[in-house]
């Protein structure tokens, strides 16, 4: 199987009023036509990561990498015109709040036919077509009236499966789905899960989920990748990640509660110093 993106010794840093301070620290991993889910704490890297591939970070970034590549193109060296062709349209980004994503003054028919036409030929009425359709795709129950709603007249669930129609719009190759869950209900997430799942099998996408749940990421994906301060901590099966060996992975994993298991207190996460060293 090739891999759709590569990524060997990624390095980005932010500019602050005493230096650069590392956010991403020589990161490598690659993806493939998969599911890949990225875990970590706040502020590990992995958002940034992600918006790395697609160029999407502050110009003030330094971004350094040995090679960062989606299929075959290199993205630090890529013209502007290509990297517009792959954002929205080979490689789409879902959020985590449509809320904050989605335009307030747009219905939500004319967004998705914009990112329709963005990336594909045809005129307005060809795209509605085609937006309709994509509503049907997410499984929204009454397509026709949320094709005419705006994103305050739709729910949280709802507005992020408008979210994935106008991300699928372009029929990409990578979905990036950062937290898309997490501003949703339990059972609200446990839908969208089985619809991006559904969807990414049946078009045959690669997923990079980037997630704090451990256990989700561990059912949902084919592979996990552990990042900790910028780093790779550790990468493997998802279908594994409970027999997972480093202490970090491990430490996450006992932090966390249990109906099944009841303990008086929870552990907290004991850091070593040495998973700060730079690893080989």
């Amino acid at each position: 199987m090739s891999n759709l993106v590569e990524i060997r010794d990624l390095r980005v840093d932010f500019p602050t009023p005493t230096g650069f301070t590392q956010a991403v620290r020589g990161i490598s991993f690659s993806l493939g036509r998969e599911k890949l889910g990225i875990v970590g704490e706040s502020g590990s890297g992995k958002s940034v990561t992600g918006r790395a591939l697609m160029r999407l970070l502050p110009e003030a970034a330094r971004v350094r990498a040995g090679a960062l590549r989606f299929d075959g193109i290199d993205v630090l060296n890529a013209s502007e015109r290509q990297m517009r062709d792959l954002r929205g349209g080979r490689i789409g980004l879902i959020m985590q709040d449509p809320k904050f994503s989605l335009n307030p003054v747009m219905t939500v028919g004319r967004q998705i036919s914009e990112a329709w036409l963005a990336h594909q030929k045809g005129g307005k009425r060809e795209a509605r077509e085609a937006a309709l359709a994509l509503l049907e795709q997410v499984r929204i129950r009454d397509p026709q009236r949320v094709l005419e709603s705006y994103p305050h007249e739709v729910s949280g669930g709802m507005g992020q499966r408008v979210m994935i129609a106008m991300m699928l719009a372009p029929n990409p190759d990578l979905l990036i789905a950062d937290e898309p869950t997490s501003a949703l209900d339990a059972s609200v997430q446990a839908e969208i899960l089985k619809l991006i799942e559904d969807l990414v099998s049946a078009r045959g996408m690669g997923l990079m989920l980037i997630s704090h749940d451990l256990p989700l990421v561990s059912r949902f994906c084919d592979r996990v990748v552990v990042m900790y301060a910028g780093q790779v901590m550790e990468e493997l099966p998802a279908r594994d990640l409970h027999r997972a060996r480093h202490a970090y992975t491990r430490g996450l994993l006992e932090c966390m509660p249990s109906l099944s298991h009841k303990r008086a207190r929870l552990p907290t996460l004991s850091r070593d110093a040495s998973w700060l060293e730079p690893r080989a």
